[in-house]
């Protein structure tokens, strides 16, 4: 086995604890205002937006650096269609038959339903997949470790460089999520972990009046 090569820390930059609690301050106030879109423009999104999105994406971390992600950019309006018809095929199921009462009362503040016409009306999908192992040209399966907390840490930082720039975005799962295997094409080592819609919100664009916890419902110190 290869030891590891290790480098300088040369893009470190530290900065002064004003400055630090400045830039908090600044993200913060800029992260507050996303929020999860179902109305979305048909308005195009520009490629090389996403595609700095998704290297922003790639530089998450991940369980001995082996990245277990691959993401699958769907902008073709037929299979967006295709996916519809999946998505909602799924959502029927869930919402007639297999999701519990609890889950359903939980839900309908918010106004969801089986019906997804985002996954057409939105300009760009993003698939998500996470792989349980990956293969190597020679065939030989390379096993992934915590896949899915790696993969959960990209997609975070992929709706925060979303969010970033101007665009909004929904993260969909519906359940159980085969079918993007076989409509996208992808192999049996990579599970679909989300589904996420990416564009412009429709200029009539509405969203539920919630409200988020407060710092001490969710963080203690010791």
């Amino acid at each position: 086995m290869n030891e590891q090569k290790f480098i300088p820390l040369s893009d470190y930059k530290e900065y002064p604890p004003e400055e630090m609690v400045k830039r908090s301050k600044e993200f913060y106030e800029n992260i507050k205002r996303r929020r999860t879109v179902r109305h979305f423009s048909d308005k195009p999104v520009p490629e090389e937006v996403i595609e700095n999105c998704l290297l922003a994406a790639g530089t998450s971390p991940s369980g001995a650096n082996l990245q277990p992600w691959h993401f699958v950019v769907v902008t073709d309006e037929k299979i967006k269609k295709e996916i519809r018809l999946g998505a909602e095929k799924e959502e029927n199921e869930f919402y007639s038959k297999r999701a519990p009462k609890e889950w359903l009362d939980a839900l309908k503040p918010l106004g969801t339903n089986e019906l997804k016409p985002f996954l057409e009306k939105a300009p760009c999908l993003i698939a998500v997949f996470s792989k349980s192992y990956d293969v190597l040209p020679n065939g030989e399966k390379v096993k992934q470790y915590y896949p899915l907390e790696s993969v959960g840490i990209a997609c975070g930082i992929l709706i925060t460089a979303i969010h970033n720039v101007g665009l909004v975005s929904l993260t969909h799962t519906p359940s159980p999520m085969n079918f993007l295997n076989k409509i996208l094409g992808r192999p049996s080592n990579e599970r679909p972990f989300l589904l996420l819609v990416v564009g412009y919100p429709a200029k009539n664009a509405k969203v539920p009046d919630i409200s988020r916890k407060v710092l001490e419902d969710y963080v203690s110190y010791k």
